[in-house]
């Protein structure tokens, strides 16, 4: 378990974090989201010791030390790879710096090029990749090692839809053998997808924490999305329907004044006919993203 308490971090005259406060569980995936500048790096740079900060970070009961690096796997946002490495050479020598041996990584090499759909050998350079499968080979540096704690800071950058997909199948298969995971990434269907806490920073403040569906929830389930034959006209004459977007062909995205409509428009709209969608849902993350973001903060 890591436990932030009181944060605080000024860079000159600049207050990059004003008191944070979160705690990320072994075996759960914590996002930590936020425009640029927001704290996000600033708070996984303090959790590593790479900069100086007020305030308390434990690891499992205690403060981090050099000791715990070998348990840690970190994905820089930029990218850190040695260009004129070979795969083989640049996976050895970070793993080596996490304490572990050739014999016991090597083995483990093309398994992982593998698992990840890694375009080349492990007798390729880095220099040859495409910057997708550079991404991919600096993730396999993050966690070939099996962390136990794992900060991943913009993650999917470089990565289309599919790639992003083997991603996240080994951040789950990280969660379930027992790790804490944090992760940024300003795609929140990413975050949505994954997480089961949100933190979400603003001016270095924290503005939401909390589990990611509660979070959701507590901005109430006011979006609708029904399958009808009614016009689009039509639905607006209803009682407590704020607005209509038709998405396409008879399928709506309506926007409720308040949750406890929905049970009204159902009876209206369906009652015990055939519908093959009617979901009443909260806003998501995006909008709620956007809804704090634009929120001044003292």
């Amino acid at each position: 378990m890591l436990e932030i308490k009181n944060l605080h971090k000024v860079f000159e005259n600049v207050t990059a974090l004003s008191n944070v406060n979160f705690i990320a569980q072994a075996g759960h995936i914590t996002g930590l989201i936020g425009q640029n500048g927001a704290g996000k790096s600033t708070t996984f740079h303090s959790i590593l010791n790479f900069i100086n900060y007020d305030g308390d970070i434990k690891w499992n009961g205690h403060q981090i030390t050099e000791n715990d690096f070998n348990d840690i796997g970190y994905l820089p946002e930029e990218r850190s790879l040695m260009i004129n490495l070979t795969i083989e050479q640049q996976i050895i020598y970070l793993a080596r710096l996490k304490n572990k041996t050739v014999a016991e990584i090597k083995p483990k090499i093309d398994d992982w090029l593998n698992r990840f759909e890694v375009k080349g050998t492990k007798k390729s350079k880095i220099k040859s990749l495409s910057k997708g499968n550079q991404q991919k080979i600096q993730l396999i540096c993050t966690l070939i090692h099996e962390p136990k704690l794992i900060i991943l800071d913009e993650p999917f950058s470089g990565l289309d839809p599919v790639n992003a997909d083997l991603l996240k199948r080994e951040i789950f298969l990280a969660k379930d053998n027992g790790a804490t995971i944090i992760f940024s990434s300003h795609n929140m269907q990413n975050v949505q997808e994954l997480c089961d806490r949100l933190v979400m920073l603003n001016n270095g403040n924290v503005v939401l924490n909390g589990d990611t569906q509660e979070i959701r929830d507590s901005f109430g389930k006011t979006k609708l999305y029904i399958s009808t034959d009614k016009t689009r006209e039509e639905l607006l004459w209803l009682d407590h329907i704020k607005s209509v977007q038709t998405r396409f062909k008879n399928h709506y995205l309506i926007q409720l004044d308040n949750e406890s409509a929905g049970k009204e428009i159902f009876e209206k709209l369906v009652g015990n006919q055939y519908t093959d969608q009617f979901s009443q849902e909260p806003p998501t993350l995006d909008e709620i993203f956007k809804m704090k973001a634009g929120e001044h903060i003292e």
